[in-house]
């Protein structure tokens, strides 16, 4: 892009999109390092996206809230089979999960196969078009995103599995429909490693949203001037964020960006 017609206007509704997913994924991202079930974001990200092609596929023409529904029954569903795998054989859940995320990316496969565009919502589910985001879109995240985070600071969900699981898979059922699955797992991963050596826990929260921030924008940014995939580039710009990120956190409550 020629730097004379650019126009910051452009990334602003996916910027705010960034933000609304951060919301969200920053504690939950925190909650799913410390609890050491790194694939449940991606495995019940997958599965939200499976409802939503079965709805595709199934509903024929169905108004985007009726879409929600279908996502978040089959996001709940899995969130409530992980919960049950997760108090019956705790000694192999990372496995299962990751079991979990190959059938439901293979169930969509096989679904997609007898979709028409195939390919083309494949990859809105897997890569996302956040540079496309409309303002009811935004709307309709940010009104499900405040009850869920009210939940989450109100209601101590770290020590309720359930809750727990229950934000988390309304949270993702949204986010993959916004972002799409790569950067749902970019976002809830890469600011909780970059923090997670930091023992305040405020201090540990604000510093991984300002890493998923700068994340976004650098990534929306090289998007436009170098007319890469957005979705797929800020999933690089977070990674690099961290790495950049890591010199200064190393000493934990020390660090000099806080």
């Amino acid at each position: 892009m020629i730097w004379g017609d650019f126009d910051i206007m452009l990334v602003v509704p996916a910027f705010l999109a960034g933000a609304l997913v951060l919301s969200t994924h920053i504690p939950l991202g925190q909650e799913v390092l410390k609890r050491g079930i790194i694939f449940i974001d991606i495995a019940i990200a997958q599965i939200a996206a499976l409802g939503v092609i079965a709805a595709t596929i199934f509903g024929g023409e169905l108004a985007t809230w009726q879409i929600q529904i279908f996502a978040g029954i089959s996001a709940l569903a899995g969130a409530a089979l992980i919960h049950y795998l997760a108090k019956r054989h705790s000694d192999s859940l990372e496995a299962l999960i990751g079991l979990l995320f190959v059938l439901a990316a293979s169930g969509g496969l096989i679904l997609a196969s007898y979709a028409p565009h195939s390919d083309e919502l494949l990859h809105d589910l897997l890569v996302g078009q956040i540079l496309w985001v409309s303002s009811e879109q935004l709307l309709w995240v940010a009104a499900l995103y405040i009850p869920l985070l009210i939940a989450w600071f109100s209601f101590d969900c770290k020590q309720r599995p359930i809750l727990f699981y229950l934000v988390f898979s309304l949270a993702v059922t949204a986010s993959v429909q916004l972002i799409g699955i790569y950067l749902v797992f970019a976002s809830l991963i890469f600011p909780a490693l970059a923090s997670r050596h930091i023992i305040s826990g405020r201090k540990r929260l604000i510093t991984a949203y300002i890493i998923g921030l700068l994340g976004y924008f650098f990534g929306l940014m090289a998007s436009l001037v170098f007319d890469l995939p957005t979705g797929a580039i800020t999933v690089w710009a977070l990674l690099a964020i961290t790495l950049l990120s890591k010199p200064l956190l190393n000493r934990g409550d020390k660090s000099v960006l806080l």
